[in-house]
């Protein structure tokens, strides 16, 4: 079977995550069209604060979607009057879609997907779906060219979230707060993951900092990883990567200098 082969499956329910960016919007939007999901949920953060385009921005994103759904399908809109941020807007929004589904794709406004994602993704959902151990597919292969696969996909520890999909059963191990990092059999299994001192001080630095409750952290998706490795969960990924990042800017909160190697 080739990377997104499918056996015509029907596309899984999307999750799209939105906020002030209608170009990466609209492009987004179109591979989503091009899937035509049965069910969308639309995840949108509300204007910060302090920056006077934003409330224009996020209201024509909320345009375009609105507008571009032309295609048989229930959307679905969670939209935050006020700005939650990025740690907790698109965590949020999700736990949302997963009391009203039992598996979903996840995209981001800044994660433009290969088509072959989507097929990719849905008949791995189904697949997998009562393996509790697989936890994470993923569209994202870094190592592609320098890994070469003899099968459409692999297993990881890693789950890039530049693209994914998962199940309510998954995720309902998530845990912005990282309480579980509290739990020494679980450091301990962090710890014996790593393969390096290097790798070992960054996770702890990254969990340590998101259990410490001395408030908000700019990110949700290493709390998604530390829930999987406390399950001892895996991902899945492709032979070939099957998304582009198209976020890189000074806009960005985490992705502000372009790494060409990481684009697609």
């Amino acid at each position: 079977m080739e990377a997104g082969a499918s056996r015509a499956l029907a596309c899984a329910p999307v999750v799209f995550v939105v906020f002030n960016r209608p170009e990466a919007t609209q492009r987004v939007l179109e591979r989503i069209r091009g899937a035509r999901p049965e069910r969308l949920f639309v995840v949108c953060d509300g204007p910060r604060a302090g920056h006077p385009s934003d409330a224009a921005r996020v209201a024509e994103v909320r345009r375009i979607v609105e507008e571009g759904i032309d295609w048989p399908c229930r959307m679905e809109r969670h939209y935050a009057e006020e700005n939650l941020g990025c740690s907790r807007r698109p965590p949020s929004g999700i736990t949302w879609a997963f009391s009203e589904v039992e598996e979903a794709i996840v995209l981001e406004d800044d994660c433009l997907p290969d088509p072959t994602f989507f097929p990719f993704c849905s008949e791995l959902l189904d697949r997998f779906r009562d393996e509790e151990r697989v936890m994470h597919i993923g569209a994202s292969n870094f190592l592609e060219g320098a890994w070469p696969l003899r099968t459409s996909y692999t297993f990881s520890r890693y789950n890039h979230s530049w693209g994914w999909a998962t199940w309510r059963r998954a995720w309902q191990r998530f845990d912005l707060e990282a309480r579980c990092w509290h739990d020494a059999a679980v450091r301990r299994r962090v710890t014996a993951a790593c393969r390096s001192a290097d790798e070992r001080g960054f996770w702890h630095s990254v969990f340590t900092e998101a259990a410490s409750g001395r408030g908000p952290v700019s990110y949700w998706d290493f709390q998604w990883t530390l829930a999987c490795w406390a399950a001892g969960g895996l991902a899945v990924y492709p032979s070939r990567n099957l998304v582009e990042n198209i976020g890189w800017g000074a806009d960005a909160t985490h992705t502000q200098h372009a790494r060409a190697h990481l684009h697609r």
